[in-house]
């Protein structure tokens, strides 16, 4: 019997905990990332949402920038929210993407959405919480979805990212698209 997929969360800062339930509930193991050693092992890797200038700050902190690229040229990774952003050009430099960071407006403007997935079947509730949007993207990235015209769902290879918290609805069907991968 195969084991199940060993999912990495990475943990310095943002609502991890919700993302190792939606993963626990798929059948993966998921596994807190908060140093290069964390990585050992991992099949995939999440990078919640949460706040882009701390997260950037932790992953300098604890040298995870290099280790995060070196696993994200092999392995699925899923970036939600700030994880867009970290996944960036201007960031992690992991997707052909330069994110706006709060481009939907400030915490008050925060807004929930049906929005229709390229490979997910039926509407999927987006929660966007001081969201970014992708302002530019390269050829080979994939738009997955929109919202007023702005990229909020994006896929380069392997490495998915999404501008809303799917974590938040107990919707698995984003998650499940980074273990299919």
């Amino acid at each position: 019997m195969a084991r199940p997929p060993l999912v990495g969360v990475l943990a310095l800062q943002g609502d991890f905990a919700a993302h190792e339930a939606i993963l626990a509930a798929l059948g993966a193991t998921a596994s807190e990332v908060r140093t290069p050693a964390d990585l050992a092992g991992v099949d995939a890797l999440v990078i919640p949402g949460g706040e882009s200038t701390t997260m950037t700050l932790g992953v300098e902190r604890e040298g995870l920038a290099g280790p995060i690229r070196a696993l994200a040229a092999e392995k699925p990774v899923l970036g939600t929210c700030a994880g867009l952003i970290m996944l960036d050009q201007k960031h992690l430099g992991v997707l052909d993407v330069v994110a706006e960071r709060n481009a939907f407006g400030r915490q008050v403007r925060s807004f929930e959405a049906d929005l229709d997935v390229h490979g997910v079947n039926g509407p999927v509730r987006a929660v966007f919480i001081r969201a970014p949007w992708v302002a530019s993207y390269g050829p080979d990235v994939e738009v997955l979805a929109e919202v007023d015209g702005h990229p909020v769902a994006v896929r380069q290879g392997r490495v998915l990212a999404v501008a809303f918290h799917p974590e938040l609805t107990g919707d698995t069907r984003i998650h499940r698209l980074l273990l299919d991968a």
